[in-house]
């Protein structure tokens, strides 16, 4: 698939985010014990798993794929036809006729752009939490401990994107 201008610029950020943390990884897996955190609980790791590509670079690898399914999400909303072009009667957005369509359109080209930024800001808040979890993933030693702070430090980053991405919907609702 071809990105679109849009895409392509909202989407070199997360690039980059997804490059440092393959980087990291890859210099840091060398210094990696045998066994490394699995599962992370409230209590600290809870389960251990012996190293291998998959395993300390899983984080890496669903980032990918988060990146990739934002930016399709992205480009087809970018591609779709909003309301404000569309023939007649299907111009108007009423909550009836919203739940009776498969698409939710956005309601203009302005409106698809915002929601297309929004959704490629929410990707790169899901990698800006997964950093402090590939930081405890590719620590050197084998601990159980936790920082208290490392679940405040990745809900942050995924609060602030999911904010962004429902005040965009949300604005093009009363547009």
């Amino acid at each position: 698939m071809v990105w679109s201008p849009p895409v392509r610029f909202w989407l070199l950020p997360n690039a980059v985010l997804l490059v440092v943390l393959a980087v990291w990884g890859a210099v840091r897996y060398p210094r990696l014990p045998a066994r490394i955190p699995q599962h992370i609980g409230s209590g600290g790791v809870d389960a251990w798993t012996d190293r291998s590509i998959g395993s300390a670079f899983v984080l890496v690898f669903v980032y990918a794929g988060v990146t990739v399914l934002m930016a399709g999400c992205a480009e087809l909303t970018l591609r779709m036809t909003p309301r404000d072009e569309l023939p007649g009667d299907d111009r108007v957005f009423t909550p009836a006729r919203a739940s009776l369509s498969l698409l939710n359109r956005p309601g203009s080209r302005a409106s698809a752009r915002r929601i297309a930024r929004a959704l490629l800001l929410f990707d790169m808040c899901i990698g800006v939490a997964f950093l402090p979890a590939c930081g405890v993933l590719w620590r050197s030693s084998p601990d159980p401990d936790v920082p208290g702070w490392l679940f405040t430090a990745m809900s942050l980053p995924l609060l602030a994107g999911t904010a962004l991405t429902v005040v965009a919907a949300v604005r093009d609702r009363r547009l």
